[in-house]
């Protein structure tokens, strides 16, 4: 019954203790002991023991004093957070992201030619009205590079449109009941060649072809001479 009494006198003068704190002090001095010390301490008529030196101060104005025994809050120790580390990746050799397909692809981007085509059509007037010499040069160039673009993008579409050919050739002979005759390396090179010599003759680029073919034949054996030395 002494014991009691003794407590609950302990418990009518922590209560005292709490009227003079703020809203405030009291989250955080439930923060400090944990929701079940303060509980137990405020509204439970069971023993507990209650660290007083949280809620004694000679001066509002002073800090707490906390005793060393306390243990720290979960959430106040620095723990290591686990991220995800970004991995670039590439579509061109990425299963996911499915196999290439040179012939859709072409396909699907082919309006790109005609953007080109477009655009060196609107170069070409621009140059032919523009009086600035330095901006022609430059025009000039947007205008080659173009036509390189155009020029290769035709070679790949006429090469694919042939071998399509060939292939359909193939399929016919078959079906005909004959055997279908493969052409060489050496063979293949040769037409090759020719198609390049109908091409550049055709486009009036032949003499410079040849021009270059020289040049360039020249510094080889030049290098050639020179290694020997």
């Amino acid at each position: 019954m002494f014991d009691d009494c003794d407590e609950n006198k302990e418990r009518v003068k922590i209560r005292e203790n709490l009227k003079s704190l703020s809203f405030e002090e009291l989250i955080k001095l439930k923060e400090t002991v944990g929701s079940k010390m303060y509980n137990k301490a405020v509204f439970r008529s069971t023993n507990t023991e209650f660290p007083k030196s949280l809620i004694k101060r000679a001066n509002k104005n002073r800090p707490r004093e906390v005793s060393s025994k306390t243990k720290a809050s979960k959430l106040s120790l620095a723990l290591p957070v686990p991220f995800k580390k970004n991995i670039p990746r590439d579509p061109r050799f990425d299963p996911l992201c499915g196999s290439y397909d040179k012939k859709l692809f072409n396909s699907n981007y082919q309006f790109i030619q005609n953007i080109r085509q477009k655009e060196r059509h609107t170069l070409q007037k621009e140059y032919n009205e523009c009086v600035d010499s330095e901006k022609k040069r430059k025009i000039k160039l947007l205008i080659q590079r173009l036509d390189n673009q155009i020029g290769e993008q035709e070679k790949i579409d006429r090469q694919n449109h042939n071998k399509s050919e060939k292939k359909l050739e193939i399929r016919e002979q078959l079906k005909r009941g004959k055997k279908p005759v493969f052409k060489s390396k050496s063979v293949k090179k040769i037409e090759n060649l020719v198609e390049k010599y109908e091409e550049l003759k055709k486009n009036n680029k032949l003499q410079k072809h040849i021009e270059k073919r020289s040049k360039k034949l020249s510094a080889k054996n030049r290098k050639k001479l020179i290694e020997m030395v």
